[in-house]
């Protein structure tokens, strides 16, 4: 491996929309800051991701002072969210596991209500460090995680990506590539490895954060749909199933939880550790 440096850091403040691509962030120990600390639920409290509404791709969320967040989306009014009083709490189902959270003002219920076309809510996650405990057969005691997938964050590398689109492309549906690393939606993003070299990562460090790798990261159909479009196709997953099939999952990336606090930057350099 030459050179690998961090290329590109990921924050996305609510699950499931477009996110922003800051030059740093503050890693916590249950993910970057403000990443995913809000989620939409169903009127049921099952969390609404772009598995089962893939326009959501096409809403935004950026960040602002004291936590709160912009929404935006195409023919709609951005609204202001601020963050709600942890005074009341909600159950949310996310894959099976339930997590309190707290739900946002009525304007934002309705805000993304409209804008999906079915019943809506936006619920903030308060207290991180409490509300949701990682997978106990990953996680040492203590750890926590946000409304991400599974784990604090998601590493990728450039190298496997490019891998990743020539398979696309020695295939016979090659229109659909060369696929955006945002199909992935990573935390962070590598330069300078060798294809698919975090395949044996066990621990890492970005600067001066360590890192400990949990396990790969399985894709599921939200990879499938364009981050710009909202329109779904069949790749990667269909690349990822002749190439990159692991007993039932399709690979790609590698999850992490953080072992020290700290701040990352583009263009800090990436140390394989173990």
């Amino acid at each position: 491996m030459g050179y690998a440096e961090l290329q590109s850091i990921h924050v996305h403040p609510v699950k499931a929309l477009r996110g922003f691509s800051p030059r740093e962030a503050v890693v916590e120990p249950w993910g970057l800051a403000g990443d995913r600390r809000w989620v939409l639920i169903d009127d049921g409290g099952k969390v609404v991701t772009q598995r089962e509404q893939p326009r959501l791709a096409l809403a935004a969320a950026e960040p602002m002072p004291g936590g709160g967040i912009r929404l935006s989306a195409p023919g709609h009014e951005p609204l202001a969210v601020a963050v709600p009083e942890p005074t009341v709490t909600v159950p949310v189902d996310i894959f099976g596991t339930k997590v309190e959270a707290v739900p946002a003002a009525e304007a934002a219920h309705a805000w993304c209500s409209t804008y999906l076309g079915a019943g809506a809510r936006l619920v903030h996650m308060d207290d991180p460090a409490a509300r949701r405990p990682l997978d106990p057969d990953f996680a040492r005691p203590g750890e926590t995680v946000s409304f991400a997938d599974g784990y604090p964050l998601m590493v990728t590398t450039v190298a496997s990506l490019d891998s990743l689109n020539s398979l696309i492309a020695a295939g016979d549906r090659a229109a659909e590539g060369p696929l955006p690393m945002n199909r992935f939606r990573p935390s962070v993003v590598v330069a300078g490895t060798e294809p698919w070299a975090e395949d044996d990562w066990s621990r890492l460090a970005v600067g001066e954060v360590e890192f400990r790798v949990t396990k790969p990261c399985a894709r599921c159909v939200v990879t499938t749909t364009g981050q710009d479009t909202g329109v779904r196709g069949r790749e990667p997953l269909r690349t990822l199933a002749r190439y990159r099939r692991f007993g039932q999952s399709l690979l790609f990336g590698q999850n992490l939880v953080p072992l020290s606090p700290g701040v990352i930057r583009v263009g800090d350099p990436v140390r394989i550790l173990a």
